[in-house]
C-alpha cells in the first residue's frame, strides 16, 4: 500500500479540510483556556467521524483502520489533543459494536455516534498501569447487577463524557477474571475528581473516575464474564495505530512550518535554508516520519485483514510513529531557534500533546515487550 485509492483521497482531503477550517483556528484557544469543543466534535460527528469502525446499520461510518489512520493525522495536523480524543471514543464505540449485543448496540450507538453522548475508556488505576492484569477495581455480582468498587485514573473524557467503558475485576487474579462492563453517567456510586493538571492535552478532561458501590445492570456487560481483558486488549490494537496516526500528524505540520521558516530566517547573509545542516535535517526528519506512515499504515492493513501478527505490527507502528514524532517536533522547533520557544509560533503546543502519545495507549517499553515476546515466543 504505497498510494491512497480515491476514496481514501477523498476522505483525506475531507478530513484536512474540515482540520484547516474547523480546528486549526480555534486550538490554540482551546489549550490556552482548558476548552473541550464540544459544538466542534459534533460538528466532526456529522461528518462520519464518531463512529469509523461502527457498522452502518446503527450510524456508524464502517471504515476500515486504513482509512481512520489517514483521517487521524490530518485532525492531528490541527490539533493533535482533539484528534486522539475523537480516537478514543472510537475505540469504545468499536467495543459496543464489535462485543455488544444487538439490544446494546442499538441502546448506546446511534447517541455515540452523532456525539450526542461522549465516551470514555476505563482501564488504568493507581496501582495497575503496564500492569493491566493486575486491576483491582472489583465487580461483585448481587442478583441481575455487579457491585463496582474501585478507582481508575487519568481517563480521558471523564466527568464530560456518558459512557464509561469500565474493565473489572468479576473472577479472579489474572487477565481471565476481567469482565468489560458499561457504566452510565448519572449511575449512582459514580464520581469524578479534579481535572488533572497536564503539560499538554489542556482542552481534554483528565480525572479519576471512582466507583463506590456502584450498582450496574449485569445486562450491561459486553461478552461473557472473562472476555474483558481480551475485549480491552484488542480495543487498544486500534488505538495504538490511531495515535501512530495522530503523532503522524503533529509532527507533519510542526516540519512544514519549520521548512517555510528556514527559507525566510536569514543568518551571515543567507536563507538559512542554504545551509547543509539544515538541509541534513530537514531531510532526516521528512524520511523518518515517511517511514513511520508507511509502518502505520502496514499495521492498519494487517489489522483490517485479520493478521495472526496484527498485534505486533500495531506495537511496533506504535513505538516508532510516537518516538518519531516527537523527534520531528522537537526538531522543528529547533530551527525556529528562540522563536520556537514562544507561543506564537505554535510549535509548543505540538511538543507538549505529543510527549504522552509515547505514555498512553500502552507505553512504548510495553510495545517493545510485546515485539519481542512475539518473536522470541516468549509469554
Amino acid at each position: 500500500m504505497f498510494e491512497l485509492d480515491e476514496d481514501l483521497r477523498a476522505l483525506q482531503e475531507a478530513a484536512r479540510a474540515f482540520a484547516r477550517e474547523r480546528m486549526l483556528p480555534e486550538a490554540p484557544r482551546w489549550d490556552a483556556e482548558e476548552i473541550f469543543p464540544v459544538e466542534v466534535l459534533r460538528e466532526a460527528a456529522s461528518l462520519g467521524f464518531a463512529g469509523l469502525f461502527v457498522r452502518e446499520d446503527v450510524g456508524g461510518t464502517g471504515l476500515s483502520r486504513l482509512a481512520g489512520a489517514v483521517l487521524f493525522e490530518e485532525l492531528a495536523a490541527a490539533c493533535p489533543y482533539t484528534a486522539a480524543y475523537i480516537s478514543i471514543h472510537n475505540m469504545v464505540a468499536w467495543m459496543i459494536d464489535a462485543f455488544g449485543s444487538e439490544e446494546q448496540r442499538r441502546r448506546w450507538l446511534p447517541d455515540l455516534c452523532t456525539m450526542a453522548k461522549f465516551a470514555s475508556y476505563c482501564l488504568t488505576e493507581p496501582h495497575a498501569g503496564s500492569d493491566a492484569a493486575g486491576l483491582r477495581t472489583s465487580a461483585r455480582r448481587e442478583g441481575d447487577h455487579y457491585v463496582l468498587n474501585g478507582t481508575k485514573v487519568f481517563i480521558s473524557g471523564a466527568g464530560a463524557s456518558d459512557v464509561y467503558v469500565v474493565m473489572c475485576r468479576t473472577g479472579g487474579e489474572g487477565p481471565h477474571g476481567i469482565s468489560a462492563v458499561v457504566v452510565e453517567k448519572g449511575t449512582p456510586g459514580l464520581s469524578f475528581g479534579r481535572n488533572e493538571e497536564k503539560l499538554g492535552w489542556h482542552s481534554q478532561p483528565t480525572a479519576t473516575v471512582t466507583f463506590a458501590d456502584c450498582r450496574v445492570p449485569v445486562a450491561n456487560r459486553l461478552g461473557e464474564e472473562g472476555e474483558g481483558f481480551r475485549i480491552a486488549m484488542r480495543a487498544l490494537d486500534g488505538g495504538r495505530i490511531n495515535i501512530a496516526a495522530c503523532s503522524l500528524g503533529g509532527a507533519r505540520a510542526c516540519l512544514e512550518r519549520a521548512m517555510a521558516y528556514v527559507q525566510e530566517r536569514r543568518q551571515f547573509g543567507r536563507p538559512i535554508a542554504d545551509f547543509q545542516n539544515t538541509q541534513f535535517r530537514i531531510a532526516d526528519m521528512y524520511t523518518e516520519l515517511e517511514a513511520a506512515r508507511l509502518l502505520t499504515w502496514k499495521a492498519a492493513a494487517a489489522l483490517d485483514a485479520g493478521a495472526p501478527d496484527a498485534a505486533m505490527q500495531a506495537a511496533m507502528a506504535k513505538r516508532l510513529a510516537t518516538e518519531t514524532g516527537w523527534n520531528v517536533v522537537d526538531g522543528s522547533l529547533q530551527l525556529f531557534g528562540g522563536y520556537g520557544y514562544i507561543r506564537e509560533t505554535g510549535i509548543e503546543r505540538y511538543l507538549r500533546d505529543l510527549r504522552v502519545h509515547r505514555i498512553l495507549e500502552g507505553t512504548n517499553e510495553i510495545m517493545r515487550l510485546i515485539v519481542a515476546r512475539r518473536l522470541l515466543g516468549r509469554r
